[in-house]
């Protein structure tokens, strides 16, 4: 299961994410969520490995979540190359990933998990139409509707994070835990309402 292709598609995925999430966050508003879209495009192009564009795909029993994991861990760790570039960067990227990760902190762990259902929702949707529709439009719109929207998304919180002063993240170490296992819970339900509910079109 775990072999080179995986490991090289799911850490650029990952990568690839950042670099949105990098580009949103030296931009903001809506032009900065525009660009965001940048991340999933790229995840079609290359047909790399997302963990929100594959939770909604996969078989839901031991193998399914394994995989899963495995993916989430490259794809933190390719996002994690990308923060490096935030702490050189002199756009005051690490700044503006603090404020995300305080209102994260602030927002609460439980909401960060309500939100991140809608996440997941809206980038199944996006993967769907472009899978089986080869249709670009819902992954543009719909990026900027969950950047906009502040729902939480765990690859690009994966940039956010990695992104922090060490000193800030040592001090939040536990409330920044808390609330990323529930965006990830929640993305991974998101990702599964489509078949949960029998939405395909």
């Amino acid at each position: 299961m775990i072999d080179k292709s995986l490991i090289i598609k799911a850490t650029v995925a990952g990568a690839m994410i950042g670099i949105a999430g990098f580009a949103y966050l030296a931009v903001g508003g809506f032009f900065g969520a525009l660009l965001f879209s940048f991340g999933l495009i790229s995840i079609y192009l290359y047909q790399l490995k997302l963990f929100t564009g594959v939770s909604g795909n996969v078989s839901l029993g031991a193998e399914g979540f394994k995989y899963l994991a495995v993916v989430l861990l490259l794809n933190i760790i390719g996002a994690g190359i990308v923060s490096l570039a935030a702490r050189v960067s002199p756009l005051g990227i690490q700044d503006k990933a603090m404020a995300v990760v305080q209102q994260r902190i602030g927002c609460g762990w439980w909401q960060c998990g309500l939100l991140a259902i809608f996440c997941g929702f809206i980038v199944d949707e996006a993967v769907y139409a472009w899978n089986s529709k080869k249709q670009m439009l819902p992954t543009i719109f719909g990026v900027c509707v969950f950047v906009l929207c502040g729902f939480c998304h765990c690859v690009a919180d994966a940039f956010y994070i990695t992104a922090l002063p060490l000193d800030f993240l040592a001090r939040n170490i536990w409330s920044i835990l808390a609330f990323y296992f529930c965006v990830v819970a929640g993305n991974f339900l998101g990702c599964n309402l489509r078949r949960l509910l029998h939405l395909q079109g």
